[in-house]
């Protein structure tokens, strides 16, 4: 049958990255703890030359499927391992690419106790993501989100001003503030055989917020967590600040090449705009 794909271009223009997105699949990830099954999202991209027309986007699909069958029963020892896995058979099936990508997202979920010692499923996001040149080794990364709360230290601290002299002020009870829904994104670059656990980074992002978020609050819940998050009032740039320094506590023996990126955002109540913050760096940056 006819290459349509394979015909020469009709511009000559080299495209970045070509591919397919949104492909769904199940996927074992063997943990520590036991294993997780999980409903993964999967991205899939090479480069196209200028010399090309199109890439061929069923070869993608069949990468995915052969990875996945080859694993059958078994479960991968993490999501930046699979995603790396199919990244390295896209230069088989595509030899016309000098560059592939894989992203895998899924939802995740983790028992969690609120301010009273109520257990709740709390929903999280769990991130992976590989790429590389032909030839030139590939790098993984793994990454989490997680929902929590902030409190404006702005606000806190003009309301304090305006009511002195009318309020006798409680240092140990905070003032009012408005409050955001924060996102936070933490993703680590995994080197080599080193191993990094996504339950850590969930822990990084939730005590880098005002306060962690819950699904079931009930009254007394909800007067902790709101107390809580204002007596740890923080910025967007407070959080990912935070998430920085536990980072460089957590991860002090992977090497200093290893590329970090943080990023989150806050959604504003009191405006229509959000509050953005991020810093993509290395291990041997953040360091120095």
């Amino acid at each position: 049958m006819t290459d349509v794909q394979g015909r020469k271009s009709l511009n000559g223009f080299k495209l970045t990255r070509v591919g397919v997105t949104e492909v769904k699949k199940q996927v074992t990830v063997q943990r520590a703890f036991g294993n997780s099954c999980l409903n993964c999202v999967i991205d899939i991209f090479v480069d196209l030359p200028s010399t090309q027309r199109g890439s061929h986007l069923s070869r993608n699909l069949e990468v995915i499927a052969e990875v996945l069958e080859t694993i059958v029963g078994k479960p991968v020892n993490g999501l930046e391992v699979l995603a790396g896995n199919i990244c390295q058979m896209l230069f088989d099936r595509h030899e016309y690419a000098s560059y592939a990508e894989v992203n895998i997202t899924a939802d995740y979920f983790l028992d969690r106790a609120g301010p009273s010692g109520r257990i709740s499923k709390e929903p999280f996001k769990l991130m992976a993501n590989a790429s590389g040149n032909r030839g030139k080794g590939m790098r993984k990364m793994i990454g989490a989100q997680a929902i929590g709360m902030t409190a404006c230290p702005c606000a806190m601290e003009t309301i304090r001003d305006s009511i002195k002299g009318n309020v006798i002020l409680n240092d140990d009870f905070p003032v009012i503030s408005h409050n955001q829904r924060n996102v936070s994104t933490l993703m680590i670059e995994v080197p080599g055989q080193n191993e990094v656990e996504a339950n850590d980074l969930i822990d990084i992002l939730e005590r880098s917020f005002s306060s962690p978020t819950f699904e079931i609050l009930k009254r007394s819940d909800e007067a902790a967590v709101v107390i809580n998050a204002h007596r740890n009032p923080k910025f967007v740039e407070d959080v990912v600040r935070d998430i920085l320094v536990k980072v460089l506590e957590k991860y002090r023996d992977l090497p200093d090449e290893v590329k970090v990126t943080v990023r989150s955002e806050s959604e504003e109540s009191i405006h229509k705009h959000n509050a953005f913050a991020e810093r993509i760096t290395t291990l041997e940056e953040l360091r120095q």
